[in-house]
């Protein structure tokens, strides 16, 4: 293990259960995405590109919309 590794954990050691937990899944979902280093595939290139143009657009996710995406992903 790095040091930094090291001197991350013994600072998450200090932090409320619920907030190690939440680190832990952290860890645990990027140890499912694997070590090699991720490539985008053409439809995910095609979704980030549509997302570029809203934005370029000025069409931007209202507060609510941020809060119900959000809200897909707590369990």
């Amino acid at each position: 293990m790095t040091d930094l590794t090291e001197r991350a954990l013994v600072t998450v050691r200090g932090w409320p259960a619920e907030l190690q937990d939440e680190a832990a899944e952290i860890l645990l979902a990027l140890d499912r995405l694997g070590a090699e280093p991720y490539r985008a595939n053409a439809s995910e290139l095609r979704a980030v590109e549509k997302a570029m143009a809203q934005l370029e657009r000025g069409e931007l996710a209202t507060e609510a919309d941020v809060d119900a995406a959000f809200a897909r992903f707590r369990t």
